[in-house]
């Protein structure tokens, strides 16, 4: 492998340095209180990833992804990026990559939204399309070797990259945030998982910081995750791409650290559409399908967390606004395509939203 010369070096210096920057214009995310109906002794709280530049909790990855791409000398300034994604990591990879004047490439499947495209282009990004999702991790591998660029395979180092440790990860943010609030320490923190960073990171800073705090990781239909920790196999796969955007996998992907969490949940697509829909009316805040996942897993949590008369706070996350699914999720017309009814999810909602009971799946 060839030496890093002095001028690369200082290249080098100057894109971690404009990553760095970009980090500290961005002020940290903020924490909502989400009001709940029923009795009082658990809060409920949700931290916005929506405000960050590109407007999702893949802003932090991408960030961390570029960060540990650099110090390991892995890019360099003639490099091309290129990632395995047609979600919101492709869209945060291309921010970053325009930041430092390199070429990025996000493969992706034919079938990704047009407006998917379109906000990955309009940050300097170029989709490559393949016809099949599995295919998209060979053929990124491939463009990178074809042109001497750099694979990110998010799905690799998502655990990795970020420090977990601190330096304001997003675990870290959490529990500084809280710090001033009725119950300081969370009993429960709900995630969903696409790569498995997020669950790693905050799995790991509790055991660091040897706090009581559980992990509860929700899992939509189609995704092998859910499987693959309950039989302990990072072999399971679903050969079924999840519906739900931003969580959810056809296989259990090498970042998912399922050591570090304590349980995991089933949400129905429906159902999480549903939360969706009903957080956003809650909430005034527009917020997107995983965002709606893990608000169901939460109130599950909530439920079980009342009726052992105990007191807390549970912590989740808006992944990212909803704007971005007006023409999906938010269409009654598109549910109907697809056949998805979320009418008996919206309606143990509104009964919970009516008189603070949490009756669970209709089913």
């Amino acid at each position: 492998m060839p030496k890093t010369s002095t001028e690369d070096r200082r290249w080098i210096d100057r894109a971690v340095r404009a990553v760095e920057a970009d980090a500290n214009r961005s002020a940290d995310t903020h924490l909502h209180r989400f009001p709940l109906p029923g009795p009082a002794g658990v809060d409920l709280y949700l931290k916005d990833e929506s405000v960050h530049p590109t407007g999702s909790l893949k802003h932090r990855l991408a960030r961390s992804l570029f960060l540990y791409a650099l110090c390991n000398g892995w890019i360099g300034p003639e490099t091309t990026i290129i990632e395995a994604s047609s979600g919101s990591t492709a869209v945060s990879e291309a921010y970053f990559a325009r930041l430092l004047g390199l070429p990025f490439v996000a493969v992706m499947p034919r079938s990704t939204s047009a407006s998917k495209v379109e906000l990955i282009e309009w940050h300097g990004g170029r989709c490559h399309l393949v016809d099949r999702p599995p295919e998209m991790y060979d053929e990124a591998r491939r463009l990178a070797e074809e042109c001497g660029g750099h694979y990110m395979d998010q799905f690799t180092y998502a655990e990795r990259a970020t420090d977990w440790r601190g330096n304001n990860n997003i675990a870290e943010s959490i529990f500084e945030q809280l710090s001033h609030e009725p119950h300081p320490v969370p009993t429960w923190i709900v995630v969903g998982a696409g790569t498995g960073g997020t669950s790693a990171t905050i799995g790991r800073y509790i055991r660091y910081r040897c706090q009581p705090t559980r992990v509860l990781v929700v899992d939509p239909e189609n995704s092998a995750f859910l499987d693959g920790w309950t039989h302990d196999t990072s072999d399971w796969t679903t050969g079924m791409p999840s519906r739900i955007e931003g969580i959810g996998r056809p296989r259990v992907e090498p970042s998912f650290v399922g050591d570090v969490i304590d349980d995991m949940v089933r949400v129905p697509d429906a159902a999480s559409i549903a939360a969706m829909r009903w957080c956003s009316t809650v909430t005034g805040r527009s917020v997107g399908p995983s965002t709606g996942t893990n608000m169901w897993g939460v109130l599950g949590v909530l439920a079980s967390m009342r009726a052992a008369g105990g007191q807390g706070s549970i912590v989740t996350l808006l992944c990212d606004g909803g704007d971005r699914y007006a023409g999906t999720y938010y269409d009654d017309g598109w549910l109907a395509e697809h056949g998805i009814d979320i009418a008996p999810y919206t309606s143990v909602l509104e009964k919970f939203s009516d008189t603070g009971v949490w009756t669970g799946d209709p089913a």
